[in-house]
């Protein structure tokens, strides 16, 4: 029986999660008839991204939090924009706040070659607390085939420099009927933003041709549903042997951290991999700070060594297995618009977790005091299904490609929690000049700075003034939620007393 490469047997799992309660917690019907590829590089990703694009007949959703105006962006602004020319329906969607530095000059093509282009939620003086929702989505789905999911974004950092290696981000290739229904996704919250999209632009999953054997649950984030987060704790509860988690922005709620801390309780192999140099420092600090609760209850925490990783996925059981947009806190469970794909099937999940083991042989273990890391190199291809030639990867390139990275990697070294502390906050280190900054870390710092600044000059020379703007600015909050709370009721009264079936 083969060996994890941590030690202890990787058993294929006998029986399924109950899809009747994964239709539940996920949000979403069960799509049968899927075939699902693993994607985890940026610029292979990329290319196939373009390679679909260019071949759209008839209509191409592009939806990301963040499209930067660099050599990646303007690449995408030029194929989409050649398609738009061709007569081919094309409609961008980006978050206000995610792409906040790209330049009003960089939409203006789009526009003028025809392309419908969107910003999702701009501030507002009737919304001043909207700008805490926001569009996180990656998604791309060209005419209701194929659909593109996961983690990255559109920037040089997923590509890569001649200086800096990509950034580490995992994503899915979906074509089947689970496209279509992702087509469809894009449409809601493209409504959310303007005029709907035309009825009769695409067809619906019902009438899409089957491709393959994977089921697929499209798992819709939206404010306050927390399906993601539901579902990663049905599946804690429900998990036999081993749960995987990769995520980069790791601040676990309270209850889906206690699901994991007691799944590994009871004897589940729970093991979570975080980036060690997080872009977010601040967020990197308070994921550390949730680190002890974990570690005590024996779930097994790592930090990726290299320059970051962005990929938000979930494997359990070598079965089922989670690849999306949505982060492990509450940021992104309860307040964002994201769009996650579960999927159940052997053949990808396995591949899920040998990209797990690959990445943990360029890890750091973080172990309590007295504790000690368990990890024994193993091949990747040993966890794969079956051989390493498994249907999603008929030529063994996939594990080769696993090797690969597991041969680059520096192997699962213990760091102790003592250490770790002894290390410092990040964000400390970055503010105290320790540590280079990232280009969002510069951009916030710098922004902060002025403000700061700016308000402290401000308050010296102006206590009054600076008194009645906080005034103004709470009693705006006050009488906006104010009106928002009567509205509710009103329209709360009046479908009281509508008949079943009309609309208000």
């Amino acid at each position: 029986m083969p060996k994890s490469a941590l030690g202890g047997p990787v058993e294929p799992t006998d029986g399924e999660f109950p899809r009747a309660a994964l239709e539940r917690v996920t949000g979403s019907p069960e799509i049968r008839g899927n075939a699902v590829t693993l994607q985890f590089d940026g610029p292979s990703t990329f290319s196939a991204w373009l390679e679909a694009i260019e071949s759209a007949q008839r209509f191409v959703h592009f939806e990301n939090y963040l499209l930067r105006n660099d050599r990646v962006g303007r690449q995408f602004r030029e194929v989409l924009v050649e398609k738009a020319r061709e007569g081919v329906q094309v409609r961008v969607l980006y978050d206000w706040v995610g792409s906040w530095a790209t330049p009003r000059k960089y939409w203006k093509p789009f526009r003028a070659a025809g392309v419908e282009v969107r910003a999702f939620n701009r501030p507002s003086v009737r919304d001043p607390l909207g700008v805490l929702q926001r569009d996180h989505r990656k998604l791309v789905c060209v005419d209701g085939t194929v659909a593109f999911v996961g983690g990255f974004c559109v920037g040089v950092e997923w590509a890569g420099t001649r200086d800096e290696p990509p950034w580490r981000d995992t994503g899915l290739e979906v074509r089947g009927p689970a496209a279509a229904q992702a087509a469809m996704a894009f449409e809601r919250i493209w409504s959310e933003e303007g005029d709907r999209v035309p009825e009769d632009l695409s067809d619906g999953p019902e009438s899409a041709e089957s491709v393959g054997d994977c089921s697929v649950w499209l798992i819709e984030g939206e404010p306050w549903r927390a399906r993601v987060q539901r579902t990663l704790q049905f599946v804690a509860a429900s998990v036999r042997q081993r749960l995987w988690i990769t995520d980069p922005y790791f601040v676990a709620p309270r209850s889906l951290s206690e699901a994991l801390r007691a799944a590994a309780r009871h004897g589940v192999d729970v093991r979570v991999l975080v980036p060690a140099n997080n872009n977010w420092p601040l967020v990197g600090s308070l994921s550390r700070a949730g680190y002890r609760p974990l570690l005590q209850a024996g779930v097994r925490l790592f930090e990726w060594q290299g320059p970051m990783i962005h990929a938000k996925t979930s494997v359990a059981d070598g079965m089922w297995c989670r690849v999306g947009s949505s982060n492990l806190n509450a940021a992104s469970l309860l307040g964002n618009w994201e769009i996650d794909v579960g999927v159940m099937d052997a053949s990808l999940a396995g591949q899920l977790e040998g990209l797990f083991m690959a990445d943990l042989a360029s890890s750091v273990e973080i172990v309590l005091p007295g504790g000690r890391s368990l990890h024994k190199s193993e091949s990747v291809g040993a966890l794969l299904p079956h051989d390493s030639h498994t249907p999603l990867d008929p030529e063994g390139t996939l594990a080769s490609r696993l090797e690969a990275m597991m041969a680059a990697g520096t192997g699962v070294v213990p760091w102790h929690m003592a250490q770790l502390l002894r290390a410092g906050s990040t964000f400390g280190g970055a503010l105290a000049g320790r540590r280079n900054l990232g280009r969002e870390d510069r951009t916030v710092l710098g922004t902060v700075s002025i403000i700061v600044l700016v308000a402290a000059v401000l308050a010296a020379l102006f206590p009054a003034v600076i008194g009645w703007a906080v005034a103004v600015g709470l009693g705006w909050i006050g009488v906006v939620m104010g009106v928002r709370a009567i509205a509710h009721s009103r329209r709360a009264r009046i479908e009281s007393l509508l008949e079943p079936g009309d609309t208000p």
